[in-house]
């Protein structure tokens, strides 16, 4: 069963909790239509880590790193990604390493060149608010998911076709 966010604040909730389970590294793919709520969930991520200030998706940068205390964070935005080829020659290979964490929005953009995430968060509208969904791929994932509030561990099989 997907999770229904209520609201923004919902949202953030969700992604702070998810930010916690991850331990500060893994890369997590985010999936959803344009305002789904990718960045929003982000900016919950990135306030787990004690990042306060705002949060806007790099669309034209393609990534936003941040350095919160020990932890390094990336935030992808592949939407206006030409090739997956363009993301060695910006060095996306270091940001990807097993130490750091990774936020792609758009992953698909950069699909036979990105490694396989340790989760897929998929993101759809559901009236005012969002449902979510996460599909792990790893071991780490599986053990990220695991660590969420029991509320939110719901881990469908059969919601890849939703997207």
């Amino acid at each position: 069963m997907p999770i229904f966010l209520d609201d923004e604040t919902a949202q953030v909730t969700f992604g702070a909790d998810l930010g916690h389970a991850l331990e500060g590294r893994g890369q997590v793919h985010l999936i959803g239509e344009l305002g789904a709520g990718k960045t929003t969930l982000t900016r919950g991520v990135l306030r787990a880590y004690g990042h306060e200030g705002a949060v806007k998706s790099p669309t034209y940068t393609l990534v936003e790193p941040y350095e919160l205390g020990p932890h390094h964070i990336y935030h992808f935005d592949l939407y206006r990604l030409g090739d997956p080829e363009e993301l060695e020659f910006m060095g996306a290979r270091d940001m990807l390493s097993p130490e750091a964490l990774s936020l792609i929005e758009w992953s698909s953009r950069g699909a036979g060149w990105l490694p396989q995430p340790d989760i897929e968060l998929h993101l759809r509208l559901e009236g005012s608010g969002r449902q979510a969904w996460a599909v792990p791929h790893t071991e780490h994932g599986k053990a990220a998911l695991s660590r969420l509030p029991a509320s939110l561990r719901e881990v469908p099989s059969d919601k890849d076709d939703a997207c």
